[in-house]
């Protein structure tokens, strides 16, 4: 079943049982149903229930034989693992659905969050940038994000190393959103674990991936497009000319919201990016002010007042590595690998290296472009 890249104009039913909220997620998480193929099969069945009935025909047309669709059981282990977890799950037909995500193509049907979904309501600016970001990159975003905050602006970035965790530490009094890659209890990288938990004390956490997923470069474009997508402008503070951000910036260009840049010296690599969007007409930004001024004026909310107590975590932040076992994990893995594919779970075996920290270290050399993940389950050195 091909996914389809045009949303559907016919608004679902919404949920209104614990089943139909089951079915829901059943044909979500279904085999090669993602969310254009889900709203298309909504539209054209009225249901998810009937949808979830008419896939194996749907299927066999698409000369897909043998199709199952997921099993009741998996979606209602899903739910129980996201309420241990102290998480929510809601749909793009729940009221606190953000309304911004409705409107992309692609939308999440359905989304995990930790934290006040009252937020959601709040006007957003996204800041983006490098994961190995300057120290006046940092600066800028931290600066850029508290000022921006204390304007009324909720501020939303992935989580990542430099430039969002720079954003996340300068809104965390006003307000920030940190959209996930992985499940939402699931902390990449694992030194942002202490920022995740103080995040939920006046923000919040969200992902459309099932609870307890562990990312992998594959899923940080679709968390993007959720980046880009609940903002009402997306700022990149720093990035290189071929980087995440700027797919990003395309993204957000393409869902009709205001991409942004702070321009860096000429022969810094690390500006290259934000300097090119300039030159392609991005808004020029060397402060708060210079955001706000650029956007559509409108009625700001007073931040909202942080919660009395925060959400419950089952699960202890994991302690970070430090840069030494980081690096040494590191060329380990690089050192068993080579051009021929190996099995993950046969690399984990011949590191005796428990898997939960060897997959963020594969993740880390994923996105640098040092190991490639083949079908199946197969790593090999990039080429």
């Amino acid at each position: 079943m091909p996914e389809d890249t045009h949303p559907s104009t016919h608004p679902p039913l919404p949920p209104t049982t614990e089943d139909d909220r089951v079915s829901w997620l059943r044909l979500l998480r279904s085999r090669r149903v993602g969310p254009a193929t889900f709203h298309r099969l909504m539209a054209a069945h009225g249901s998810a229930q009937a949808a979830l009935a008419a896939l194996p025909e749907v299927a066999r047309a698409a000369g897909v034989a043998d199709y199952t669709p997921c099993p009741i059981g998996v979606a209602e282990a899903e739910l129980r693992a996201g309420r241990a977890a102290g998480a929510r799950l809601i749909c793009a037909s729940d009221p606190e659905f953000p309304s911004r995500l409705q409107e992309i193509q692609d939308a999440p049907p359905l989304l995990w969050i930790m934290g006040d979904a009252a937020l959601l309501a709040r006007p957003m600016i996204a800041l983006v940038g490098a994961r190995n970001a300057s120290s006046l990159g940092t600066r800028m975003a931290k600066s850029l994000a508290a000022d921006l905050s204390a304007r009324g602006y909720l501020i939303v970035s992935g989580l990542a190393r430099g430039i969002d965790t720079a954003a996340h530490l300068g809104s965390l009094t006003g307000g920030t959103v940190a959209i996930m890659a992985g499940g939402v209890d699931v902390i990449y990288p694992a030194e942002n674990s202490k920022l995740a938990s103080d995040i939920l004390a006046n923000g919040l956490r969200l992902s459309e991936q099932p609870i307890g997923l562990i990312p992998q470069a594959r899923h940080f474009p679709s968390r993007n497009r959720l980046v880009s997508g609940l903002a009402q402008a997306v700022v990149v503070v720093e990035a290189a000319a071929k980087s995440g951000s700027l797919i990003t910036a395309r993204t957000a260009l393409d869902q009709g919201r205001d991409v942004m840049a702070v321009p860096g010296h000429p022969i810094d690599a690390r500006a290259s990016g934000c300097n090119m969007l300039i030159r392609d007409g991005a808004i020029l930004v060397r402060n708060a002010e210079d955001v706000i001024d650029a956007l559509p004026q409108i009625p700001l909310l007073k931040p909202a007042p942080a919660p009395q107590t925060e959400m419950p975590l089952d699960a202890a932040p994991v302690p970070p590595r430090s840069l030494r076992e980081t690096a040494s994990l590191h060329a380990q893995i690089l050192n068993r690998l080579g051009p021929s594919p190996l099995a993950e779970d046969q690399l984990i075996r011949d590191l005796s290296t428990p898997a939960h920290k060897v997959a963020p270290a594969l993740l880390d050399l994923e996105l640098d472009g040092r190991i490639t993940r083949h079908p199946g389950g197969l790593l090999a050195l990039a080429r």
